[in-house]
């Protein structure tokens, strides 16, 4: 089957999962600066969230565009992925609201291991259902970054237990380096739109 279903349907989801997070932020009673500054917490938290969110989605649509391929199994992964996005409101909420206390930022950290799991999952999927000549397997190549986020945010969340400051920072620089441009599959992209032009 094609793709343009699932592609659709997660940009839907994402757009509503951000929407949400945005309502999520509550204005201050007073109108001053100083009256944003309790906010804080909840605000970066935000920003972080978004930014992950924002991560996923250009990452999602990148990873789809080398598939000719979904099969059923890649729908249900999929699905699997934008069941602990949508969870990102809640947890950023939570985090931010408690001012970086030591369970939620632990919770913040636990979905954030399980959106990389389940984006691994649907990258396999994908990556099955093209066959032998998958051009995402061989744009993935060696996943240094895969590999390396999942051990990341489970250091952070055995780290929130005592810093919980600690682990956000873990989160944030983990998010900073998939902010880092993937050659890989942009040079498929831009090698399959050579070979179409």
């Amino acid at each position: 089957m094609g793709k343009g279903r699932l592609e659709a349907f997660s940009d839907g989801v994402i757009a509503i999962i951000i929407t949400i997070m945005v309502l999520e932020l509550k204005v201050p009673a007073g109108h001053t600066l100083g009256d944003l500054l309790p906010l804080a917490p909840v605000l970066l938290g935000y920003v972080l969230s978004f930014v992950y969110v924002g991560i996923y989605w250009n990452n999602h649509h990148h990873m789809l565009f080398p598939c000719h391929r979904v099969s059923g199994a890649a729908l249900w992964a999929n699905l699997h992925l934008l069941f602990w996005l949508s969870l990102f409101p809640f947890t950023t909420a939570w985090m931010g609201e408690s001012y970086l206390a030591a369970p939620p930022t632990v919770a913040y950290g636990v979905v954030l291991l399980m959106a990389a799991i389940a984006y691994w999952i649907l990258q396999q999927t994908l990556i099955a259902a093209d066959g032998a000549g998958s051009v995402l397997r061989q744009a993935i190549g060696s996943d240094w970054k895969g590999k390396l986020s999942p051990v990341l945010y489970v250091t952070g969340i055995v780290l929130a237990f005592w810093r919980p400051w600690a682990a956000q920072l873990l989160y944030a620089l983990t998010a900073l380096l998939w902010l880092i441009p993937d050659r890989r599959i942009e040079g498929v992209i831009h090698g399959a739109a050579g070979e179409g032009g």
